[in-house]
């Protein structure tokens, strides 16, 4: 596949993320962050495992620890904490703080250069959010803003990682890893969640099916594919096409407005995806013959 087909499938992810602020406000208005959490990503780790059939070893089991609880443990639960303090718009902005965060990180821990450009492109993205979201009826809570912010860096810090630590296996069975590390290690917290089981109503199952299979094991499937042929700073600027996501899903779907200046904050978010992957694209070089490679 060539990179623009690579950033395209990789683009579907946040794409479909964006949808999880929607799901959890209108089918999981009675669970807790943390039940949530944990009911979308173990069983669709189990159930990957199923799949793959193949357990991590050796360092790879405590590398998988570290990854599932900043990819989806801490992640997920912060995310779903915000969602439920926030409109779903302001939920999503918090994600643009996340390709910040790995252009640095990916810096210290995998040497990768930061250029001007991108943190340029990364900046639009962020007044384009802004633009997004800041509307007369979106309330900033303050710990939903901070479990926002938290879990962006969680992830950020989650995704280089990923990159860093590249099991040699499929994408399928590092997601199946990762996504089965997640869930046990919120397991032991569930007792302590505010969530009545007996409640869980037919509405709540299917949000929980959408928000593990769809929004769980097919995304970051295709996710850490994406980090795997692609450099994470360049991943993790799609993300800004999560926020544009979340706000037509809200616009569709549950009647929230959407004026010019959150169309003019979409153009200028898209704006920013495009100049930001044009800032992070490898560098051609001449091969032994002279000629140009890719």
């Amino acid at each position: 596949m060539t990179r623009t087909t690579d950033l395209l499938l990789t683009a579907l992810a946040p794409a479909i993320w964006g949808s999880s602020y929607i799901v959890t406000t209108q089918f999981l208005p009675n669970l807790d962050p943390l039940t949530i959490s944990l009911l979308r990503a173990l069983p669709a780790g189990l159930l990957l495992l199923l799949i793959v059939r193949q357990l991590p070893r050796g360092i790879w089991v405590l590398r998988m620890l570290v990854l599932g609880a900043l990819n989806f443990a801490i992640f997920w639960s912060l995310l779903f904490y915000a969602a439920y303090r926030l409109p779903g718009g302001v939920a999503a902005v918090m994600g643009a703080l996340q390709p910040l965060i790995v252009v640095f990180a990916a810096r210290g821990l995998l040497g990768t250069a930061i250029r001007p450009l991108s943190l340029l492109a990364i900046g639009a993205g962020v007044l384009g959010v802004a633009l997004l979201i800041l509307t007369p009826e979106a309330k900033l809570d303050g710990l939903g803003l901070l479990a926002g912010i938290m879990g962006s860096a969680s992830m950020a810090l989650g995704t280089v990682l990923s990159r860093k630590w590249q099991p040699p296996v499929p994408a399928l069975t590092f997601t199946a890893w990762q996504l089965t590390a997640g869930g046990l290690l919120l397991l032991p917290f569930a007792p302590f969640a505010s969530t009545d089981w007996a409640t869980l109503t037919p509405s709540n199952m299917i949000g929980l099916g959408y928000l593990g299979l769809i929004g769980a094991a097919l995304t970051y499937v295709i996710w850490l594919r994406g980090i795997a042929r692609l450099q994470p700073d360049a991943v993790s600027v799609l993300g800004l096409l999560s926020p544009i996501s979340a706000t037509v899903l809200g616009w569709l779907f549950v009647s929230e407005t959407l004026t010019a200046a959150q169309g003019l904050g979409m153009v200028i978010v898209l704006g920013s995806v495009i100049a930001g992957q044009y800032a992070l694209r490898r560098p051609e070089r001449p091969s032994a013959s002279g000629r140009v490679a890719a």
